[in-house]
């Protein structure tokens, strides 16, 4: 990430990692989303008292991504899926890159570098809440 990265997070959560997000990316723009309302207008409020204003939050199924203000030089979750959603790679731009934990509960974090052919990286083992939504989990 740099200064004008237009980024992508799944899982906004409290708004944590899209705050460090948005310090990195400070002449560009956060676009972050979570399916649970209270969390997202939590944020909101994070956002507000730390000044951030390059960050804008959706509600809705993060496994779907936000395709209308796609492409994403990156985008990361912070929350696993079953496998990496089609939608997300979709959703990045070239020379853009995807961090994603894939697994249910133990996961490989996997980084998807998306140039004239696309590679793909196992990072290695972790644990995150899974991914609730289309192309993710609906058995929680």
């Amino acid at each position: 990430m740099d200064e004008d990265s237009k980024i992508l997070e799944i899982g906004t959560g409290t708004g944590y990692h899209a705050s460090i997000a948005a310090k990195i990316a400070s002449r560009g723009m956060v676009y972050t989303i979570e399916r649970i309302k209270e969390l997202a207008d939590k944020a909101k409020e994070n956002f507000k008292k730390l000044g951030i204003k390059n960050v804008k939050v959706f509600i809705g199924d993060g496994s779907l991504g936000l395709p209308e203000f796609a492409p994403y030089t990156h985008i990361y979750a912070t929350c696993s899926a079953p496998s990496v959603p089609p939608a997300l790679i979709e959703q990045l731009g070239k020379g853009g890159k995807l961090l994603i934990p894939v697994g249910r509960v133990y996961c490989d974090l996997i980084l998807i570098e998306k140039n004239e052919k696309m590679k793909k990286k196992n990072l290695g083992g972790c644990a995150f809440v899974p991914m609730i939504g289309k192309e993710g989990y609906n058995d929680y």
